[in-house]
């Protein structure tokens, strides 16, 4: 009776639609029991103008009560429609799915890709994921589907492709071989901490430059080793490739036939990718000239009326940062395009985009996905329980007399554990920077290397918190491409995958601050790791 019973739970799988549906409710309950027991914390932020600590409390707010009830029922539309992750992924697919249709991705993984042997391509996609946090989450939304079609062409595991392309982006959080948004995001707030020690202190733009190129170096070649030894095999073959049986009854004539047409593609698929490329190089010049300032006509995607250049791409109100997505979009559309126009895969527009909705079809459940989990993350930002659980680990650092490297490896940690609960970089650098920036500076660790330890706690937990807005994202693809629809991946087979990496990497990042601080290598043009 016993072995049946454990037989009939094995068979059993939820639904991570389910899951998110149930995490939601759990997280309701929860509010209304930390509620009734006044759970809460106070942190301090900086004023800009007087310098002063302003002491800020935060109370969980109880969601199963009227007002609570009435946040999430008139509030479920606009946390769907303004879930970054779908925009994101929905405008990304319009190009893919065209540049699929026409074939151009099958000719380019064909011709180039396949060239490469699998070490080469999980390192690729592993650093494209990395330095693409130059852009926020742009990675998420492109790499993702756009990897798994790749690896599918390369009759590599697409899940394989998914998983390597999430991890690149998640557990490389932040670091780039270019300074980008997260410097706009974070300076302001890193500047004004330092100044409750040192008003002097200057936190340049680049401070970090040095440290960022080298670890999306380590962490990407880390990271190919540990998907390539640890990951792969675990996951084996997508499926076995059907040998087709040849007949040796052809005549010669047939022969030659087969010849001369296999001929005529290879023409029209070189023409094709000749033109694809030829207009790819176009539309990047394009755009390099549109964020190029002081040139005719040039600067289209800069916000002018900042005063610095990267301000200009990367502040609040960048044409550039708002409307990559849409670039990339267009790249792929019109590179498949050219490639369908050259090769002659295509007779007009109708079966252009007839074949370009295929991709789409298969999104619809993750659209449903998608809405849940919007619901799921505002329900439990409404909450307030990630905040006041990042101002109890911050406030840690009161209460305890670390130094050196304890208190570097302390914060990293402290920083990490909070990122499971509260995902956002500049909120949880608000609230931590007032106390972990002073605190190390009175240790002699200098402020631009505090802002870097941020950056490593970030991405040590960032793909395992299902807080995460793109994970939603990675755990649907990982549905899209399961073979057995009977047992949907969910959330605890999702982080299962990419334990062994998360692990690996974490160590890497423990290993390259430790190294790093006690090296005394520069992190950034005249900036080291102490003052």
């Amino acid at each position: 009776m016993r072995d049946r019973r454990k037989l009939k739970l094995k068979k059993f799988y939820f639904h991570p639609i389910l899951m998110f549906i149930v995490l939601m409710f759990i997280v309701m309950i929860l509010s209304s029991i930390l509620s009734f027991f006044q759970m809460q914390a106070t942190y301090n932020t900086v004023n800009a103008t007087t310098m002063d600590l302003e002491p800020t409390l935060v109370v969980v707010e109880n969601l199963l009560n009227f007002e609570g009830m009435k946040f999430i029922i008139s509030n479920a539309a606009k946390n769907f429609i303004s879930f970054a992750p779908l925009v994101m992924l929905l405008i990304s697919l319009i190009g893919i799915s065209i540049a699929e249709a026409t074939g151009f991705i099958e000719a380019f993984s064909r011709r180039w890709v396949s060239k490469l042997n699998k070490y080469q391509l999980s390192f690729i996609v592993i650093f494209l994921g990395t330095i693409s946090t130059l852009i926020n989450e742009i990675g998420y939304a492109i790499l993702i589907p756009l990897v798994a079609v790749i690896y599918l062409q390369n009759n590599r595991n697409p899940l394989l492709g998914i998983i390597t392309a999430f991890c690149g982006v998640s557990f490389g959080y932040g670091v780039s071989i270019f300074v980008g948004s997260i410097e706009t995001w974070l300076i302001p707030y890193t500047t004004s901490a330092s100044h409750l020690i040192d008003t002097n202190a200057h936190i340049a733009l680049t401070s970090n430059l040095f440290i960022i190129i080298a670890s999306s170096i380590i962490l990407s070649l880390v990271g190919m080793v540990t998907v390539e030894k640890f990951i792969a095999p675990k996951l084996g073959r997508y499926r076995e490739k059907e040998e087709v049986q040849k007949t040796e009854e052809l005549s010669l004539i047939d022969v030659q036939e087969v010849e001369q047409q296999k001929i005529a593609e290879e023409k029209r698929e070189k023409k094709g990718l000749r033109l694809a490329v030829f207009v790819g190089i176009i539309v990047i010049f394009l755009f390099i000239y549109m964020i190029v300032p002081d040139l005719p006509y040039s600067g289209l995607l800069l916000d002018m009326k900042e005063k610095t250049y990267l301000n200009q791409l990367f502040g609040d109100n960048s044409y550039f940062q708002d409307g990559f997505t849409y670039m990339i979009c267009l790249f792929f559309l019109f590179m498949g395009l050219a490639y369908g126009i050259g090769a002659k895969t295509i007779k007009n527009d109708k079966e252009v985009i007839e074949k370009a909705t295929v991709s789409f079809n298969k999104v619809g459940s993750i659209i449903i996905l998608i809405f849940v989990a919007s619901q799921f993350i505002a329900v439990f930002k409404k909450t307030n329980i990630g905040t006041i659980i990042t101002a109890w680990l911050a406030n840690v650092l009161n209460y305890l007399d670390f130094n050196g490297l304890p208190l570097i490896l302390l914060v990293v940690f402290l920083i990490a554990i909070a990122n499971l609960f509260l995902t956002t970089t500049v909120t949880k650098w608000t609230i931590f920077a007032p106390v972990v920036v002073p605190t190390l500076m009175q240790s002699n660790v200098s402020p631009q290397f505090a802002q870097f330890i941020l950056r490593a706690g970030d991405s040590m937990t960032n793909g395992v918190t299902p807080l995460l807005a793109c994970f939603a994202l990675y755990i649907g693809y990982l549905n899209i491409y399961n073979l057995d629809k009977s047992k949907p991946i969910g959330i605890r087979q999702s982080i299962k995958y990419i334990m062994p990496y998360f692990l690996i990497i974490n160590a890497t990042w423990i290993l390259l601050l430790v190294g790093w601080y006690i090296i005394g290598l520069p992190i950034g043009p005249g900036v080291y790791p102490t003052i």
